[in-house]
């Protein structure tokens, strides 16, 4: 499993330049804890999404603004300066995309699989759990997963392991009928 499809990506490269401070560090765990304390803020608070996606935000304000919310979310000191980096840099727009990032280099750490499963609708916790025990009994493994919701999806859900992609999406399988009528 080749982990050039992580770093690819900027998101990838910043979550990746994270994880080999956090390994140096041997808080791996601490940050990932941390930036998922900033993942629910991003989530819950439409003031520091706007801050992280905002043109407009000096890069000044933007950073100070920023480590006082690391600071208000008990965020550990690795991802608080990382934080202040990305404000400095313009890229905290890319949060999202290095939070998964990070997630998936540290579950690999762990010798986790970390199944992204992409749903038309956010999956209740019974639907969780009974789609983790699937695909523990397909892979013969613990299986971590990272949960996002996207509307356009017809119906069902993709789940993508690594480059390997399981999907029962309705959309796909129009898309795939397409291309063979195109032939």
């Amino acid at each position: 499993m080749g982990g050039g499809g992580v770093q690819a990506s900027l998101g990838g490269r910043y979550a990746l330049a994270l994880f080999e401070l956090a390994s140096q560090a041997k808080t791996i765990g601490q940050v990932e804890a941390s930036l998922a304390s900033v993942r629910d803020a991003l989530d819950q608070s439409d003031d520091f999404r706007a801050l992280t996606n905002s043109p407009i935000v000096q890069r000044g304000p933007a950073t100070k603004a920023v480590l006082a919310t690391a600071d208000s979310l008990g965020v550990d000191a690795t991802t608080k300066s990382f934080l202040g980096v990305l404000a400095e840099n313009r890229r905290l727009g890319q949060l999202p995309a290095i939070i998964r990032a990070f997630r998936l280099l540290a579950a690999r750490h762990r010798g986790e699989v970390t199944a992204e499963v992409t749903s038309a609708h956010p999956l209740s916790d019974d639907q969780v759990v009974e789609l983790k025990q699937q695909l523990r009994q397909r892979l013969g493994r613990e299986v971590s997963v990272d949960l996002s919701v996207d509307a356009d999806l017809l119906g069902g859900l993709v789940v993508r392991i690594g480059s390997q992609m399981i999907d029962s999406s309705i959309r796909t399988r129009l898309n795939a009928l397409s291309s063979a009528m195109k032939g």
